[in-house]
């Protein structure tokens, strides 16, 4: 096999893993040495809590990248190089120290990567190295998926529709590693230490270990090995938020310690072969997608404003009481016990069921009128899997303010959306014990117990668990007519 640059330096970023690896499977069949680097990214990690479970994950993670690399090369120096500061100045001085030709690295759309990937490429240019990057975050990205009129997508069905139409093997096919390992370079003594502490950078241990949330590509493998054995069930269990229902790879994909390749290699098949529950999962991969090519293709909802612009005519609730309105819903003090249960969730363990994304996601925007931006954020800030692309998708569909979103007179009840899924009420009495002995009719609106139902449980709204900040019928008139600016605009 031709290899035509004598040295080539891998630079990892959201693609934590060394098996399926498009970045890597290319510097191998076109470089005699590999060079594999990380860089902890100060420009990122200097804004975020000094306790942060993604950067803990990151650095477990790469401990198993380095002794995977160690491993495939069959010698000891071969592991990972990382570095610590930032990237953008690292990494083209790191491709100068090993006489680096070219780098390779895989695609990230979101703004600010793209933008760091212009400078990175200027740079190394300026020093004779060309940086080369791949797909390999989606199956189809950017411009891949086009409408008959060769126009970006901004309905998910065709999509996903076209999406089905033109996947083959071939785009689902693994790009191998392991054969051509033997090209897995040592690394120079003075880049030979080992992944650096969490104390190193400056960052606090977390609950990650505590929460047994499995790190590094054999922890996405142990998942998603053991969701094949729930995928036929995935569609009856995966609203449920106190069932084992989802396959809970979202912060492996959101961190590439599992290939989206090897995901739909395994839906792909089984719906084929009639699986509705791999089909339904398959179709939450392509939403994956979806989004990603939508932040592409429609940069502005990366910029904060609305897919639809005559959203951003809105007017949100403002001042201190919005302020009042959205901590008690970040603190979990709303008082309904779904929406709390939900919230305390993300607030001890970075993880919500998708199910209940959407109901806070609706109650903070529809019930309390505070604008999506504020609960992107605090969601940006605190989940574990958090995706721009995804995030802002989500956001936008639950404010009806995002391409495909749904109606802006669709607003979730949250209480019979507490009795549907969590109808035995195991959610709730996890994560608000204060509750967990009402009986479970009076579990999800506890305001309409009967005092002796009350009494009996230890339970005094108002004092023990929040009377309702809001009335949800009084609340869902408010928004019909704050989003009536939106109804005049596109009549």
């Amino acid at each position: 096999m031709e290899t035509p640059f004598s040295c080539g330096l891998v630079w990892l970023r959201r693609d934590l893993r060394v098996s399926d690896h498009a970045a890597l499977h290319q510097a191998l069949k076109h470089c005699q040495r590999v060079h594999v680097a990380f860089v902890f990214d100060t420009e990122i990690l200097d804004a975020l809590p000094r306790a942060d479970r993604r950067v803990e994950f990151i650095r477990e993670s790469l401990v198993e990248v380095d002794a995977r690399l160690r491993e495939l090369a069959g010698h000891p120096q071969a592991g990972l190089i990382v570095r610590h500061g930032v990237a953008k100045d690292k990494i083209v001085k790191l491709a100068q120290h090993l006489q680096a030709q070219v780098v390779f690295a895989n695609h990230d759309d979101e703004p600010l990567a793209l933008a760091r990937d212009i400078q990175v490429r200027g740079h190394l240019a300026d020093h004779g190295i060309v940086l080369h990057t791949y797909k390999d975050h989606v199956v189809f990205e950017r411009n891949e998926v086009l409408t008959q009129m060769a126009k970006p997508f901004s309905v998910f069905t065709p999509y996903k529709n076209a999406w089905l139409k033109k996947v083959t093997p071939e785009d689902l096919r693994a790009f191998e590693v392991a054969p051509l390992a033997t090209r897995l370079a040592p690394r120079p003594d003075d880049l030979a230490q080992p992944v650096p502490s969490l104390a190193d950078m400056g960052f606090e241990t977390t609950n990650l270990q505590a929460l047994k949330i499995p790190t590094g590509e054999s922890g996405a493998q142990a998942l998603l090995q053991d969701f094949l054995t729930r995928i036929d069930q995935y569609e009856d269990t995966r609203n449920f938020p106190a069932v084992k229902g989802p396959s809970y790879l979202s912060v492996h994909l959101r961190f590439g310690t599992v290939s989206i390749r090897q995901l739909a290699r395994e839906a792909h098949p089984r719906m084929l072969a009639g699986s509705v529950g791999a089909s339904v999962w398959l179709s939450e991969l392509i939403w994956r997608d979806f989004y990603v090519q939508v932040l592409h293709n429609f940069a502005h909802v990366g910029r904060g404003q609305s897919f639809k612009p005559e959203y951003d005519a809105i007017e949100w609730e403002h001042g201190p009481h919005a302020h009042k309105l959205f901590n008690a819903w970040c603190e979990a003090r709303t008082g309904y016990p779904l929406v709390d249960a939900a919230m305390r969730q993300i607030n001890q363990t970075g993880y919500m069921h998708n199910r209940l994304r959407m109901v806070v996601a609706s109650f903070l925007v529809k019930d309390l009128g505070i604008d999506w931006r504020w609960g992107e954020k605090y969601f940006a800030t605190h989940l574990n899997d958090f995706d721009l692309s995804a995030n802002n998708g989500g956001w936008q569909w639950a404010s009806s303010s995002g391409c495909d979103a749904q109606p802006y007179f669709r607003i979730f009840n949250p209480i019979s959306q507490s009795e549907k899924f969590d109808p035995e009420g195991k959610f709730i009495r996890r994560y608000v014990p204060e509750l967990a002995d009402l009986p479970t009719a009076a579990l999800h609106a506890p305001w309409l117990a009967k005092p002796m139902e009350l009494q009996a449980a230890g339970v005094v709204i108002g004092k023990t668990y929040p009377a309702p900040i809001v009335d949800h019928a009084e609340a869902r008139e408010i928004t019909l007519a704050r989003y009536a600016v939106v109804k005049k605009k596109t009549d």
